[in-house]
């Protein structure tokens, strides 16, 4: 753990991964404004574009040299007393988030504590007092807390005020990708301290500045799959994840207008030589590190060195606080429940027990239109659905009757019928396809449909 010392008070380095996003001024800018100490803040941008700069001059950056580091030209700036280096590299040369912020993590000079922000960001007034104090409240409970969530989203534009949400969010597990890797979500919650969590969120990350020493992000992690893979490093190096229980900054989602480095980054822009790999090339090397670092891959783990887990805790004691079961893709039930447990303080007293009471949860949601449906009536007496898996094992069924179907028909537009299929079974099992077919008691069977799982 970093301490704070005359030389060094409260300085923050602040790690800012870029990609094409009109929103880094306004972000820089407003992250500033409302900062109690700028002048404490060394910000470290990995600006992926088409290195144009003049956009920061333009934007009241004041121009303050160059210098190379690890072969890389950084740019320095100074806005409102805090100094901003920049990491200026061609959109086209990006291998990911990760990589990025790995880049930004070079420019690291010692500072007091870390944090770790999107590009697409509006932050509290005096936040950097905020997640200072915050921090070292929970030193009283923690010798290396982490604060990070999912922050309460905002909208960029005339009406961005009114736009921000008033909530905060606690990180929970949503599902188990094909990949057999955690992904993640987020449900509200009210508290009076910071609570404890199990997860991560990339877009948000504030600690002590040790962390950048001990748990540097891994360049060949492109996206999918960096939340957890941090998240199992963090705690297996000791730390102890809290999510804020008020708002600290808000964050932009979707961003559907952006442009996104799987939009740039194509099979026809690497057959066109303006890129090494086409992004989904990267993303497949990337999951199978990630895959190896859950244990989930054959390959030795020291391959991924120093990107590797930690020795304070094992990964076994992870899935015990998480209630997951990574190798066979299963969570415990409260993980799914109406509670959404994503944080378990004590381990098992009997771990067959625990194994025995994991589950794998499958959802989806398929929409079918009038044809798919109705191709027997007026006669039909019912929808049968079944879910099967790649080898026609039979997973999951049931049966629609006519007063069913209609009530779901009136609540979709268009003559549509929305399906909302849910089950879980006892190991990892992954859903194929989902087929759907009437029935008569006086025609029989109609038409089978196929969907996709």
């Amino acid at each position: 753990m970093v301490r704070e010392n005359r030389d060094n008070p409260a300085t923050i380095f602040i790690s800012i991964a870029s990609y094409r996003d009109p929103e880094l001024l306004p972000t820089l800018q407003d992250m500033l404004r409302h900062a109690a100490h700028p002048e404490n803040l060394h910000v470290a941008i990995c600006w992926q574009d088409n290195e144009e700069r003049d956009v920061f001059e333009q934007a009241g950056l004041e121009p303050a040299g160059s210098r190379t580091v690890v072969g890389n030209e950084v740019f320095a700036y100074r806005y409102r007393q805090a100094r901003i280096d920049v990491v200026s590299v061609h959109y086209y040369t990006s291998r990911g988030a990760c990589w990025a912020r790995s880049l930004a993590e070079t420019l690291f000079d010692n500072e007091s504590y870390f944090l770790q922000v999107d590009s697409h960001c509006r932050f509290v007034p005096n936040w950097d007092e905020e997640m200072i104090a915050m921090l070292r409240q929970l030193r009283a409970t923690s010798p290396l807390p982490i604060i990070s969530s999912y922050p309460p989203a905002y909208t960029p534009g005339e009406n961005e005020e009114a736009s921000k949400n008033t909530y905060v969010s606690r990180l929970i597990f949503r599902e188990y990708n094909t990949e057999g890797i955690p992904m993640l979500s987020s449900t509200p919650f009210e508290a009076t301290a910071p609570i404890r969590g199990s997860y991560l969120a990339g877009g948000f990350i504030f600690t002590d500045s040790g962390y950048v020493k001990s748990i540097p992000n891994d360049p060949q992690i492109f996206f999918a799959g960096e939340e957890i893979a941090m998240a199992v490093r963090a705690f297996t190096h000791g730390y102890d994840i809290y999510h804020p229980h008020k708002q600290l900054l808000w964050h932009y989602y979707q961003r559907k207008e952006h442009n996104k480095i799987w939009g740039d980054h194509t099979n026809q822009a690497k057959d066109d030589g303006v890129v090494e790999k086409a992004w989904w090339e990267w993303d497949r090397v990337s999951k199978k590190r990630v895959r190896t670092l859950l244990g989930l891959e054959s390959e030795n783990a020291a391959s991924l060195a120093p990107y590797m887990l930690g020795s304070k805790r094992t990964l076994r004691q992870f899935e015990y606080q998480a209630g997951i079961y990574l190798k066979n893709g299963t969570v415990l039930p409260e993980v799914m429940g109406p509670e959404l447990t994503s944080f378990f303080p004590a381990p098992p007293t009997d771990e067959k027990a625990w194994f025995d009471r994991q589950y794998a949860y499958h959802k989806k949601v398929i929409t079918l239109n009038a044809s798919e449906y109705r191709t027997i009536e007026p006669d039909m007496s019912g929808l049968h659905l079944n879910v099967y898996n790649r080898q026609n094992v039979l997973l999951y069924k049931r049966t629609l009757g006519i007063e069913e179907l209609e009530t779901l028909r009136k609540k979709s537009p268009n003559d549509e019928l929305t399906l909302s299929i849910e089950f879980k079974t006892a190991s990892t099992v992954h859903p194929a396809v989902v087929r759907v077919c009437p029935w008569s008691t006086a025609s029989g069977w109609g038409a089978i449909t196929e969907k996709t799982w």
